[in-house]
């Protein structure tokens, strides 16, 4: 996309499996966290449709520009782009039903901080979908990202896939 190497777990099922699990619905508000170029912005305000709304979030200048223009060449208007880091309070509270965490944790300077402030994002009754994938050199394991997440404030809602490669669901408590 636009020059952007597409990281293999983004492309084909795995993307269709990190969307199935948010378990997603129109009308739904979706933050993506750490959005990077895009990969999963576009697909997400695609499946929130058009009542729905769709905050992509990311601290580079240039992700942010590579993802609105892929909103654009997709026609969406249902994605806000929003230049922070996590963890620095920009975002909203109980604003959000879903929220997207994919490759991201590690890359986060203070991360039970940023899950702090997802959790505080979060409806009542809304979840934060965190994928790890192996070898991603920000690799965090299934234990730790369990142990953060625990003390954020999240309880596990659904567990998936394996040791190099898990999407945990962690609802809002």
């Amino acid at each position: 996309m636009n020059g952007v190497l597409q990281p293999y777990f983004l492309v084909g099922s795995y993307r269709a499996d990190v969307l199935k699990r948010l378990e997603l619905s129109p009308g739904m508000s979706v933050l993506d966290a750490g959005c990077g170029p895009g990969l999963l912005t576009v697909p997400l305000g695609q499946s929130v449709g058009p009542q729905g709304r769709v905050t992509a979030l990311d601290i580079q200048p240039a992700m942010l520009e590579l993802a609105r223009a892929a909103a654009v060449k997709a026609g969406l208007d249902n994605i806000t782009f929003l230049l922070a880091g996590l963890g620095e309070g920009k975002l909203p509270a109980e604003a959000f039903d879903r929220a997207a965490l994919v490759t991201v944790l590690g890359e986060i300077p203070d991360p039970p901080r940023a899950l702090r402030e997802i959790h505080a994002a979060l409806k009542p009754g809304g979840f934060l979908s965190l994928t790890e994938v192996f070898p991603d050199p920000d690799y965090q394991p299934r234990k730790k990202v369990k142990r953060l997440a625990q003390e954020a404030g999240f309880r596990i809602r659904n567990e998936y896939g394996n040791w190099f490669l898990f999407t945990l669901n962690l609802e809002k408590v």
